[in-house]
């Protein structure tokens, strides 16, 4: 079996209750052991204490799972296993292996369970420099149908460029609280976004007007981080750890995880510490925003 969706998830699904949900790459690559299970688990806490079912995707012996338990989630928290993301998903599961899942994994695992609405922290984009270097996040998002809480895209990434992917792309982008795309660890960047939100109700009316003109694509909410790093101090700790990386020749797909671990030495854990609370709080909206959907019809009025 490829594919399978928990128990308890399917039964929320079929009761018309608010489904959530969650990636697994920060259990298996975003923190360190214990942390990256305390982290899991407190995720699927937020979810619950807001009144919605979370759905932790991973891939657990080349079976993507919808629904970790935490036996499961215990198990991926442990050293070994891969990260899944859409080109290499497929050969994840031929080799029958073990993997934490990216943004545009679960977007795809969500989508196929009929889960509506996805939190993750950053998303993926287009690293700065030029070139070709760009997430497959983007590609998924303009693919999959499915609301997406996040905090706009990561802090290393080139946030102008991502957001001009993104309008190629078609996907819907709308700022929650806020005019200008939410900045990851700062609060915002200086870009606006083309559209508002103030309330989930009102992006629960946006995502059914979407399912009702038809259109593909994510519906991608960016929420500012409160209170975010001062942009200035980020910028000096972002410089330092890029000099890390060129002293010790780290480039490619091993520059992210080292200038992650770079900056929050650098920022004696203030990168750490916001990137817990923005989880948690895109977490709790995405709930809020699910269970307004459950109450939404197709047509975008409430």
């Amino acid at each position: 079996m490829a594919f399978s969706v928990a128990p308890r998830v399917r039964a929320a699904l079929d009761e018309g209750l608010p489904v959530v949900a969650l990636e697994s790459t920060v259990v298996t690559h975003g923190l360190p052991r214990p942390d990256n299970l305390a982290l899991a688990r407190d995720l699927e806490r937020t979810v619950r204490e807001a009144g919605g079912e979370p759905a932790t995707v991973g891939v657990l012996d080349g079976t993507v799972v919808v629904g970790l338990d935490d036996d499961e989630l215990v198990r991926l928290a442990e050293p070994g296993a891969d990260k899944a993301s859409t080109w290499n998903l497929a050969a994840l599961v031929a080799q029958g292996r073990d993997a934490g899942t990216t943004v545009a994994t679960t977007l795809y695992a969500a989508q196929r369970a009929g889960i509506e609405t996805f939190a993750t922290g950053g998303i993926g984009g287009v690293h700065p420099g030029g070139g070709y270097d760009e997430s497959a996040d983007i590609a998924a998002l303009a693919r999959t149908p499915v609301v997406t809480v996040c905090a706009g895209p990561k802090s290393l990434l080139d946030a102008h460029a991502t957001l001009e992917r993104l309008e190629s792309a078609g996907v819907a982008v709308v700022g929650y609280a806020s005019d200008h795309l939410a900045g990851f660890h700062v609060a915002t960047t200086d870009l606006k976004v083309p559209a508002r939100a103030d309330d989930a109700a009102t992006l629960a009316r946006i995502k059914r007007a979407q399912d009702a003109l038809g259109q593909p694509q994510a519906l991608l909410v960016t929420q500012p981080v409160d209170p975010g790093l001062d942009p200035g101090a980020y910028a000096d700790w972002l410089a330092a750890a890029q000099a890390d990386a060129d002293a010790a020749g780290i480039a490619g797909r091993d520059a992210t995880p080292f200038l992650l671990d770079a900056l929050a030495r650098h920022s004696d854990g203030a990168t750490v510490d916001v990137n817990l609370r923005l989880l948690h709080a895109n977490a709790a909206l995405a709930t809020r925003v699910a269970a307004a959907l459950t109450s939404t019809p197709t047509g975008g009025t409430a």
